[in-house]
């Protein structure tokens, strides 16, 4: 088996009531899947009881670089698992009196104040209930252009036209095409309603959306290692953002997605395309480790506050991760679920695949990291198995991690 390089621990695994034999179980599944050619390496941290007790990488760090090994600390850019920090500032902005969750997004950006927009509220744009168009690929059929390409080609026009791009309406340009079905008549996952709740944050509390959440989030809880690689890096973490485009292969296929119409993860630094760094990236812009988002983990499970720092509220937080959707059907990407189960933006699946308790919450990245907190066992675990290829979704990376990182419970 190839060799699994540690990280920093607080304490032994069965300080905690838990049994390390498991994790052996778990190199070894992740030894097969790079064996298998389904992902490149992978990285771990296992928080239990308030304590990190194992943090590992196995593998490489990168598809393009073979000699690259990943290690316990390095950076990857942690795709949707952002929305979970966007959601948090959004309920922060609750809890201080900005708005309220009821309240139309129409009160603070203006397009939605139109049909068919003007029944969407902030909840529902939380939830993925809005109506709006969700992401490229959900569906089947053929839908509008999505929401990146229709700012970008919007943006290029008006550029042609010798006018000014740079401050034009971005969020009217990406929901042009109206909405999909009625508001809050089914779940489906629109990242794009994640950057506009982003301006959302930005417009209320006057900073831009991702100082807030760097600011208000992630510097007080010490993850000096998490950042907006396309819009802030704080000195600290300057040694990590060396070499992060050659690393990530999501974010060296950029192109490749641009081609295809998924601007999605597209950034300010992309010559000519200086538009898109007028969209907070919000949907799935930041990047981190699995030791920090085991610390903001650690934050959510102990009620908002690590180490004397309070980030959020008890009563915030149990809202979000209370189930929010009740006979609400999901039908993205093959599902047949006629009751998601959702928090505030957190997932709260249950079901077959998974082992972990009643009122998990947790959240996928780009199909290659994810991030579960279990409040019953008070178990936190996140960890990045990037594909092979950067594209394919495989449940073994997932699913069947989770279901190996739980059975170490005693």
């Amino acid at each position: 088996m190839r060799e699994v390089r540690f990280g920093a621990t607080d304490c032994r695994p069965e300080e905690t009531g838990y049994d390390s034999t498991r994790l052996e179980v778990l190199h070894k599944h992740f030894d097969k899947l790079i064996d298998e050619g389904v992902i490149n390496g992978a990285q771990y941290t296992i928080a239990h009881k308030g304590k990190i007790i194992a943090n590992g990488a196995i593998g490489a760090g990168s598809a393009v670089e073979k000699d690259v090994l990943m290690t316990p600390d390095m950076d990857f850019g942690i795709a949707s698992i952002t929305k979970t920090f966007c959601a948090l500032a959004v309920m922060k902005l609750v809890e201080d009196g900005y708005f309220r969750l009821e309240q139309k997004m129409g009160e603070f950006i203006d397009i939605f104040s139109k049909k068919p927009f003007d029944q969407i509220n902030i909840w529902h744009m939380l939830t993925h209930t809005s109506g709006l168009f969700p992401d490229g690929g959900c569906y089947p059929e053929v839908t509008p252009k999505n929401s990146w390409q229709l700012v970008w080609e919007e943006s290029q026009k008006l550029k042609n036209e010798g006018k000014d791009y740079k401050n034009f309406d971005w969020v009217a340009a990406g929901i042009a095409p109206g909405l999909r079905t009625p508001t809050g008549k089914e779940w489906a996952y629109c990242s794009f309603g994640f950057a506009i709740l982003g301006e959302l944050v930005t417009r209320v509390s006057g900073m831009r959306a991702e100082d807030y959440i760097m600011e208000n989030i992630v510097k007080p809880l010490g993850m000096n290692e998490s950042f907006f690689p396309d819009h802030c890096v704080p000195e600290e973490g300057a040694k990590h953002i060396e070499n992060f485009y050659i690393r990530n292969e999501r974010l060296l296929k950029l192109r490749e997605e641009i081609r295809k119409g998924d601007l999605s993860g597209i950034g300010k630094e992309d010559e000519g395309d200086e538009v898109f760094s007028l969209i907070p990236c919000t949907a799935g812009g930041l990047a981190s480790n699995t030791r920090d988002l085991a610390t903001y983990g650690m934050m959510l499970l102990n009620h908002g506050t690590w180490n004397g720092q309070r980030i959020i509220g008890r009563k915030a937080l149990e809202k979000m991760t209370s189930h929010q959707l009740f006979n609400i059907p999901d039908t993205c990407w093959g599902a047949n679920e006629p009751d998601r189960g959702y928090g505030i933006g957190f997932d709260m699946r249950k079901g077959l695949p998974w082992t972990y308790s009643e009122g998990t919450f947790m959240h996928e990245g780009a199909g290659s990291c994810s991030l579960d907190m279990d409040p019953v066992e008070d178990l936190v675990a996140a960890w990045f198995v990037p594909w092979k290829d950067g594209e394919t979704w495989n449940a073994r990376g997932l699913y069947n991690v989770q279901n190996i990182i739980w059975s170490g419970l005693k």
